[in-house]
């Protein structure tokens, strides 16, 4: 059965990139229905914190996102324990004494010996009396995780056949000299142990994937299928970032823009399926093949997404609206499907609305006034309905000789007290003839 992982680091609120491989992951799970685990990458303690686990949970289920399983790495270190004790007795993991002033002095040299600066292994000539004796010095070792240096292949789901060559890499730290795990040990761990089957990822794990399939081969782990997606960028081309102060998912729900909106611009930004308006989640994961993933960058404009936010709104039927409608304390499927075509965020609906229910200050010229006198004093008896204005305004043009512009401005700007807005025929029923006549002189 497939099984996906989407593996945030709770250490800042999400982003749209970050975002980006939560959703692909999802339509993936959901396209081939399998498992989708949520899996707290939580090893960095220091940085780490409940609070931003807790919004990170809060965003997905605001994107429309529920995980079948939610994991926290700080809960599974027993497993990293294990597996480590695995690796040292294969031989596959070595202690190091090296300090990073040390580390930086060697990789200084090799650069001056135009050498690339990978590690030199010199660990693994070290004596069991050495170890002790720098051990008696007070080092601590770091564990590093000996490669093979083979080339290493996979069959990427989105780039297709890639090379991974260990030979030219440091044998990776996996072992802190605190004794905490860095990245990769965990990871690999979790994915054997919760039978992940397709790993989705950005593109700037590539290079990691050699490493991992060596770590899963020592473990005796299945090696998942990998996909490495495009990366997201902003409006400049840069690379969305939580140190760098990126615009959060958080950010955007607090700005007032749709989930749908959000999660259509973060995951079919630099694919082929275009970005027009879908009503659920489920609708894109049956149409988004991984073959449509760009082998570009995928660069996020801002004004393409108030545009689809609009075209969201201006679709969203009344049931949807009318929970968000009563939490406003408005009402009324008529004026929500008049009023609709004229929101850019839900929110607008509030000034919208008072085009119906008022209050608002009527704009009037002195130069119309005599004009607005008689209209008032021809306004049609009630009951009203969308031919109510061209008969009003009929009479209007009849008595008074004005036409277009000139009959029609100073109507609307009187009655609504804007230039834009919803046709006045369909809007004169819904306001009512007792408040038409409050809004003219």
């Amino acid at each position: 059965m497939t099984s996906v992982r989407w593996a945030p680091s709770p250490t800042g609120r999400i982003h749209l990139g970050n975002a980006r491989p939560a959703l692909l992951n999802w339509f993936y799970a959901r396209r081939h229905g399998g498992t989708y685990v949520l899996r707290m990458d939580d090893t960095d303690h220091a940085r780490s914190t409940r609070e931003f686990a807790d919004g990170i949970e809060l965003d997905l289920a605001w994107l429309g996102i529920t995980p079948d399983l939610l994991v926290r790495q700080s809960d599974r270190t027993a497993l990293y324990d294990a597996a480590v004790k695995t690796l040292i007795a294969a031989g596959r993991l070595y202690p190091c004494y090296e300090t990073e002033d040390e580390l930086d002095r060697k990789r200084a040299r090799a650069r001056l010996l135009n050498k690339p600066p990978i590690y030199d292994r010199a660990a693994l000539s070290l004596t069991a009396e050495d170890r002790a004796r720098l051990e008696a010095e007070g080092r601590k070792p770091h564990w590093r995780f000996r490669l093979d240096g083979r080339p290493v292949h996979f069959d990427d789901l989105i780039k297709g056949p890639q090379t991974v060559n260990t030979a030219s890499m440091s044998d990776p730290v996996l072992v802190r000299e605190d004794g905490s795990y860095l990245y990769t040990l965990p990871s690999v761990v979790d994915d054997i142990d919760l039978g992940i089957t397709h790993v989705i990822r950005g593109e700037d794990h590539v290079s990691n994937t050699g490493t991992q399939i060596e770590i899963f081969e020592a473990l005796g782990g299945a090696i998942p299928t990998f996909g490495h997606h495009n990366l997201l960028t902003d409006a400049e081309g840069q690379g969305f970032s939580k140190r760098l102060g990126s615009q959060s998912i958080s950010d955007f729900r607090d700005a007032g823009y749709e989930s749908m909106a959000v999660a259509i611009m973060a995951s079919l930004t630099g694919t082929s399926l275009p970005i027009e308006t879908y009503e659920t989640l489920d609708e894109i994961a049956n149409r988004l093949d991984f073959s449509m993933i760009s082998h570009g960058a995928a660069r996020f404009d801002p004004a393409e997404l108030d545009s689809l936010n609009a075209r969201l709104l201006h679709t969203l039927p009344y049931e949807g609206a009318a929970p968000r409608l009563s939490a406003l304390g408005l009402e009324g499927e008529a004026m929500w499907l008049l009023l609709r075509d004229n929101l850019r965020k839900f929110h607008d609906i509030e000034e919208w609305a008072k085009l119906v229910t008022g209050p608002l200050e009527p704009v009037i010229a002195d130069e119309d006034r005599d004009f607005l006198a008689l209209a008032k004093a021809m306004l049609p008896a009630e009951p009203w309905d969308e031919t109510t204005w061209s008969l009003w305004t009929d009479a209007l043009k009849s008595a008074t000789g004005r036409k277009g512009k000139a009959l029609f401005l100073p109507l609307r700007m009187a009655l609504t007290g804007r230039h834009d807005g919803p046709e006045l025929k369909s809007l004169l029923p819904l306001v009512g003839r007792k408040a038409c006549l409050d809004r003219l002189p």
